[in-house]
């Protein structure tokens, strides 16, 4: 069997473990997250493009974390609703993960292998490091945290026009 991101289970906001083969024919846009980051206002942009085309096939998952410099020190529920009310965001939110190190979640250790960085770097650099999926679970590019979210607008239509 192919391994894809829908291989793969984590746990939401809430507790609850979700298969990702939940998300099995969407586009996704994987986020590593925070709340106190200079990125933070991409939430903003991330709720934007959820809602826009969410009823098309596409979902952002969001995963925060605090491997850098301890900007998502909140438990998981002030992490929600951190979220929900400063950005009213509505995408799903997963508990607070580790993307780097010997405790990577095993989800971004298979998108940092898939979707290498700068140089072909795994190592995620910061929040906000956002990787792009597409319907059947492949992997197809990763994006810096400098990257806003609006500029993805383009590719997210390219593969949501993509059969699955």
């Amino acid at each position: 069997m192919t391994k894809s991101v829908h291989n793969f289970t984590a746990t939401k906001n809430d507790g609850s473990e979700v298969s990702l083969d939940k998300y099995a024919n969407q586009v996704l846009l994987i986020v590593n997250t925070a709340s106190k980051c200079g990125f933070t206002y991409q939430y903003a942009g991330l709720e934007k493009l959820h809602k826009e085309f969410s009823e098309q096939g596409f979902s952002v998952l969001a995963f925060p974390c605090d491997q850098f410099g301890h900007q998502e020190p909140g438990s998981d529920e002030e992490i929600k609703q951190f979220c929900t009310t400063h950005y009213a965001t509505t995408f799903p939110l997963f508990k607070k993960i580790e993307v780097n190190g010997e405790n990577t979640h095993p989800l971004f250790d298979y998108l940092k292998n898939e979707a290498r960085g700068i140089l072909g770097s795994k190592r995620i650099k910061w929040n906000f490091t956002k990787f792009l999926v597409s319907r059947d679970g492949t992997v197809v590019r990763r994006f810096s945290p400098a990257i806003k979210p609006e500029s993805l607008v383009s590719e997210i239509r390219r593969y949501l026009a993509e059969a699955s």
